[in-house]
């Protein structure tokens, strides 16, 4: 009587939801878009549930982080995601987005941390970079070398052009594209990190200096390798003078091939990045879409199961596979919001 019950509930908020939106089909399959990054926690997460639980496997799509928050926001109904993982904090525009498209209600998880890597393969030096050599490499346009306070297209094709102490190697990078969450995070803490040791860029009005610190080289020298990082993994396996960036996660995964490079002095490792130590390290998210629990069967389920200590704890089975968990108390209050589906109001952003 209860399952009836409950189905009946399920059928009634289905139909308001087609009220508001395109017609489609109903699904009983959780759709989770979104960061390539965190993709494999989520899957592992993905796995367990549908092996664990009655409810099928939920379905996952690495679209990236700018391009899952675009899906998610499109609207309210069966053929839009449920959820979208995100290696970045959704952006007040995202949200208002969200808002005009009638995606009201919104409920934010952030599951832990991770480090962006610059990494290369374990035949070829280590290498130990400022992020001002990090924005100097690639940049499209950097302080003229001669002097002055002028900016210039970016004239370094060679690591040892930056500066004599790094190898006589051609500038050659591999990263992720401008819909990735890690494209976002790493020109907004690594690249601007660098920039503003320019005291001319950094006196710039903040459009201005956002645009000359967040704009990346289309010369050569910086490729784009799309949302799958795995690629970027092999390729510097089988070229000792690329290097990739990354989540730090990729790296755990492939550390018999690949090694990072330390930033500042700084080495990439679980407790520097939760730290905050390490230069390059950010927040990893997903973001449910309220309207959709009760209609989709299994989503506050799967969160919940995200979210348990068995998963995402300092012991948890998400650690395994790279996950630097959030400080326990920061778990907590986020564990009792995919409990009460807490909606954000836009005002944490």
């Amino acid at each position: 009587m209860m399952k009836l019950k409950a189905a009946i509930a399920s059928v009634a908020l289905a139909g308001s939801i087609a009220a508001v939106s395109t017609p489609a089909m109903a699904r009983d399959t959780v759709n989770v878009v979104g960061s390539s990054t965190v993709y494999p926690f989520a899957t592992v997460v993905a796995e367990r549930f549908g092996r664990n639980t009655d409810f099928p496997t939920p379905k996952l799509e690495s679209t990236g982080s700018g391009g899952g928050l675009k899906l998610f926001c499109a609207g309210i109904g069966t053929q839009h995601p449920d959820i979208t993982n995100a290696s970045r904090r959704m952006k007040k525009s995202e949200f208002e987005l969200c808002q005009s498209n009638g995606v009201k209600e919104i409920t934010e998880v952030k599951i832990g941390a991770d480090g962006i890597v610059i990494a290369n393969s374990k035949d070829a030096g280590k290498l130990d970079l400022s992020l001002k050599q990090v924005f100097l490499a690639l940049a499209k346009e950097v302080p003229d070398p001669k002097g002055g306070d002028k900016l210039v297209a970016n004239p370094y094709q060679k690591w040892s052009e930056i500066d004599s102490s790094l190898p006589n190697l051609e500038i050659s990078v591999m990263g992720p594209p401008p819909t990735s969450g890690t494209r976002d995070a790493f020109v907004e803490i690594a690249m601007e990190g660098g920039c503003k040791t320019f005291d001319f860029i950094k006196a710039m009005p903040k459009k201005e200096m956002k645009s000359v610190c967040h704009s990346m080289r289309e010369d050569g020298p910086f490729v784009e390798a799309g949302e799958n990082d795995n690629l970027i993994v092999q390729r510097l396996a089988q070229d000792k003078d690329t290097l990739g960036i990354f989540g730090y996660s990729f790296l755990m995964e492939n550390s018999s091939q690949i090694q990072a490079a330390t930033i500042g002095g700084v080495e990439p490792t679980p407790e520097t990045i939760a730290d905050e130590d390490y230069p390059v390290a950010r927040s990893l998210f997903f973001y449910i879409k309220n309207a959709h629990v009760g209609v989709v069967p299994g989503i506050k389920e799967y969160a919940e199961e995200f979210t348990t200590e068995g998963a995402w704890g300092d012991n948890g089975y998400l650690v395994d596979v790279g996950l630097i968990p959030n400080p326990r108390n920061t778990r907590m209050d986020v564990a009792k919001n995919v409990r009460n589906l807490k909606p954000m109001t836009g005002n944490e952003l």
